[in-house]
């Protein structure tokens, strides 16, 4: 005891408690809370030993203050400045199975409004251990009941740059064993994991920093010439459409249906409760799946990356990938040039296009970006009236939404572009009581318990919007495309899921995770006959070609990295954001190869027959291809070299989301009955009154008044709360 006393009252021996605490605290989280894929014993002791070089260079700044007092407060510093970023990419990839980037860092007041109780959410009680360690120090330094204190001694500055010397040799011998088991470990992988796993969280951050500078470098230096090789890839990569369903859609207004957090399983799913009845989770959206007039796709995987939602929307609106690091909406939203959808349509076609979604509009920077992407109108949060009853944490409930919806919808001159983003199928999945209709799981997660009843929710809030674009004749005349935007349940929390899937926890594996990731996309298309469930594997990235077809534009002059996803050219190659792959025949994960039918392992890599290990590297060099040729569309901002034939010019400082009922309402005054808007149709009435929804929280207002103002605009759909501020009650 007497020697730990005199070791603790040394500068040197306390800073060396400190690293110890650090390091095992680190190395307790890997084990805990992050899936980094270890095997072998070289990565075990690779993965024990990363965290221990960055904490001594780190920790070695406390010895470049002489004076005591400031040492020991720079080292305090370091360490809780440490144990805040460990700490929150616990939480971050407790929910986006993801590490924290410095893009995403940055952008972090442009996702700040839609977060709070999931965040809370996601904490544990063992969470108090990852601070017990601060507050040990802290004890053991300030107790008057222990005898430790300030080691009064200044240090020579050689002692400072001798530790740090010292954390810089352990990082070199980190790194030669990780190149020894993993070659070109930072030149080869869009995998974060495999940077954490062999040299760091502390390191992955700096490395991420150092890349994301890069990265800004790279678009200040790039020139027309860089086109080229997304010529090369366009051209090689294009899959013309089938004669026989192009154009089939032509001049249809179109409607995105977000299907938040919905995964794929969702279809035709049935929970069974504890009396062994079965309820079906979603009935509605399985009629749709399966009607003759959808093509629906059984084999279609998200590909978002840490922009997740917005990621979604990069995808679907443009054709491109997130980027590596941090969402591309808040990274590049408002600065790049895109040939998106709706500058297509419009161009094209002269569509109107619009989002809808009952959120802050700042939320992952959308009402910035979808100035870029030429969108007319985005209706946020300040758009819709608000009470605690019909808000959740992300936004308005989607019964609620839906219904006050519509006063804008109706006002949209036709063909238009429009895209529903609903929120209540939202992690952490809460719901009223009054609200719910099926039982909750009962596995003990709350997360996942709860996610088929909000699904459940979601399922009738569509169902009540289908009904009502019958009832007005919009639905003829429209494709409706529904979408599931990325996983609900996160792959920490798969095992735990497997038994509802008839699946053994103890045999779940990384190729489980990845089939998991299946999302709806369903192309509704009314009058149809052909249509129903295609086997086709895709992604989210052949959305925009497909849509485009059916609506008969061409896109061989797009710089789009899908293919038409009923195309008979079309690439079945799904590229996962990190670089692992599904196709029909393989599941590639790392350096592991599944057979995509059965599950199982095939083998790795490096072990297998020479003609096979050819045939799966083709597909994974096909795989980085895609993925490096989005990023250097993104990265660059390349597009504003290229303007496609007939693209009309766009300049997003003509767009602005203020006073748009306004604005809309001008535009149908003045084209009067030349006006193709819906309350132009219905002779100037409003079709409010037409939209039937059993929303409990809608059921006690009066109903001759809501009848009376069904020719009100901004009143439609508020409740009898004349207090409610929308836009801060939805952040």
């Amino acid at each position: 005891m007497s020697t730990i006393k005199r070791m603790l009252n040394s500068r040197f021996g306390f800073f060396t408690f400190a690293v110890i605490l650090f390091w095992l605290k680190t190395y307790t989280s890997y084990l805990i809370d992050f899936d980094l894929g270890v095997s072998g014993a070289m990565q075990q002791f690779i993965l024990f030993i990363n965290p221990l070089a960055t904490t001594v260079i780190l920790f070695s700044i406390a010895f470049y203050f002489s004076k005591p007092k400031s040492a020991y407060i720079a080292l305090f510093v370091v360490y809780f400045a440490l144990s805040v970023l460990l700490f929150a990419n616990i939480l971050y990839y407790r929910e986006f199975t993801d590490f924290i980037t410095i893009n995403t860092i940055l952008g972090a007041k442009n996702i700040a409004n839609g977060i709070g109780a999931s965040t809370f959410a996601m904490i544990r009680l063992q969470d108090l251990l990852y601070w017990l360690d601060f507050v040990i120090l802290l004890v053991v330094l300030l107790s008057k009941k222990i005898p430790v204190s300030m080691d009064p001694r200044l240090t020579k500055k050689r002692s400072a740059v001798a530790t740090t010397i010292l954390g810089v040799t352990l990082f070199a011998g980190n790194l030669t064993l990780a190149e020894s088991d993993r070659p070109q470990l930072l030149l080869r992988t869009f995998d974060r994991n495999y940077i954490v796993k062999y040299l760091g969280l502390n390191f992955f951050t700096a490395y991420d920093g150092y890349q994301t500078a890069q990265a800004n470098q790279i678009k200040a230096s790039a020139d027309e010439s860089d086109m080229e090789n997304v010529f090369n890839f366009v051209h090689d990569h294009y899959a013309a459409p089938d004669k026989d369903k192009f154009g089939i859609a032509k001049g249809r207004n179109v409607i995105y249906i977000h299907l938040e957090s919905f995964q794929q399983f969702l279809l035709d799913y049935e929970l069974e409760d504890e009396n062994g009845e079965k309820h079906e989770v979603t009935p509605f959206l399985n009629s749709i799946y399966h009607g003759n007039d959808s093509y629906s796709f059984k084999n279609a995987f998200h590909q978002v990356g840490q922009g997740k939602t917005s990621d979604s929307e990069m995808l679907l609106e443009n054709s491109l990938f997130g980027l590596p690091q941090g969402g591309a909406f808040s990274s590049v939203g408002s600065t790049n040039t895109f040939e998106s959808a709706t500058k297509i349509l419009h161009s094209q076609q002269d569509y109107t296009s619009a989002v809808f979604h009952g959120n802050v509009g700042s939320f992952w920077n959308r009402d910035d970006t979808y100035k870029s992407l030429g969108i007319d109108y985005f209706f946020d949060s300040g758009y819709y009236e608000f009470t605690d009853e019909n808000t959740l944490e992300y936004g308005m409930k989607d019964k609620i939404f839906f219904q006050q919806s519509i006063q804008y919808l109706e006002q949209l001159p036709q063909p238009f572009y429009t895209k529903f983003i609903t929120v209540s199928n939202h992690f952490p999945y809460p719901l009223d009581e009054e609200n719910i209709d099926i039982p909750a799981a009962t596995t003990g997660d709350a997360t996942i318990d709860n996610y088929f009843v909000t699904a459940h929710y979601l399922d009738q809030a569509v169902k009540e919007f289908f009904d009502y674009l019958k009832e007005t004749g919009l639905y003829d005349n429209s494709v409706i495309v529904l979408y599931g935007d990325h996983y609900g349940i996160s792959n920490a929390r798969n095992k735990t899921l497997a038994p509802l899937l008839g699946k053994d926890p103890a045999e779940w594996t990384d190729y489980d995770n990845a089939m998991l990731q299946r999302v709806p996309v369903i192309y509704h298309v009314p009058g149809v006959t052909d249509g129903g469930i295609q086997d086709t594997f895709g992604g989210q990235v052949d959305m925009l070609p497909t849509l485009l077809h059916l609506l008969g534009v061409n896109t061989q002059d797009y710089a789009f990295m899908g293919t038409d996803l009923l195309s008979k050219d079309h690439d079945q190659n799904v590229t996962f954001r990190n670089g692992n792959v599904v196709t029909p025949e393989y599941t590639i994960i790392g350096s592991t190869v599944y057979d995509t039918d059965s599950g199982e392992v095939i083998g790795n890599i490096s072990d297998l027959p020479e003609d096979q290990k050819e045939e799966i590297q083709a597909i994974k060099d096909k795989a980085n291809t895609q993925l490096s040729t989005s990023d250097s569309i993104l990265q660059s901002d390349l597009l504003r070299f290229y303007t496609p034939e007939g693209m009309k010019d766009f300049n997003r400082a003509d767009y602005n989301y203020q006073n748009q009922m306004e604005r809309l309402q001008e535009v149908n005054a003045e084209l009067g009955e030349n006006s193709t808007s819906l309350i132009q149709q219905n002779n100037g009435e409003s079709t409010v009154p037409m939209y039937q929804t059993d929303a409990p929280e809608l059921q006690d207002q009066d109903e001759t008044t809501s009848s009376d103002e069904g020719n009100s605009s901004q009143d439609e759909g508020a409740t009898d709360n004349p207090d409610t501020e929308p836009s801060d009650e939805a952040e």
